[in-house]
């Protein structure tokens, strides 16, 4: 008799269980595939996945899912990963009038901090291999850091900039004799 109440109550925990983990759910949108940012999302990309609510996620709905095809990857989104609002964008990088250079940098011609996108950044002509300090101050060249990645065949870290166009001829030319350094700047501010 205690066993069968036991399996009686047994089976109601295990029926409330079930019941509470099925309808704290939502229907959402993720990767099916990897999506590089910059590229257009196709239906092909993206499936609807139900998840457990979690408040401190903010996926987007399953009913978003029209919305989202055909826009563009704000930024690298991994297979199975959850998209968000931030993961989409109507723009397109560069825009016109802009240009995306990616400079190669050693641990030492980077600052310190990681580096996000919109950063502010001057990379700034350093000396040559005699050592000899320019005169005056250094050229260099303001941008603004739309990503970054590791290049672990080399060591270094290749961190995308966007300039003006006409300055993207004279930065690459920079970029690739190697003698850059990349500086950290404070967000403009419209007091300035």
């Amino acid at each position: 008799m205690a066993a069968a109440i036991a399996a009686i109550c047994l089976g109601a925990l295990l029926a409330a269980w079930a019941w509470t983990s099925t309808t704290n759910t939502q229907e959402v949108l993720a990767a099916r595939n990897t999506i590089p940012r910059g590229s257009v999302i196709t239906a092909d990309d993206i499936e609807r996945v139900r998840i457990n609510a979690d408040p401190a996620l903010e996926p987007l709905a399953a009913s978003e899912y029209d919305a989202v095809v055909g826009r563009r990857a704000a930024l690298d989104i991994a297979a199975g990963g959850l998209l968000t609002a931030e993961a989409t964008t109507l723009v397109v990088l560069p825009p016109e009038g802009q240009s995306i250079v990616g400079i190669a940098l050693t641990p030492a011609q980077l600052p310190g901090l990681p580096l996000q996108s919109g950063d502010i950044v001057r990379v700034i002509v350093t000396p040559g291999l005699d050592g000899e300090a320019p005169s005056g101050n250094p050229a260099f060249t303001s941008a603004e850091v739309v990503g970054t990645r590791p290049d672990e065949a080399t060591g270094t870290t290749v961190v995308d900039v966007l300039v003006p166009y006409s300055d993207a001829t004279v930065l690459a030319a920079r970029a690739a004799t190697g003698r850059v350094a990349l500086v950290l700047d404070a967000a403009a501010s419209g007091d300035q």
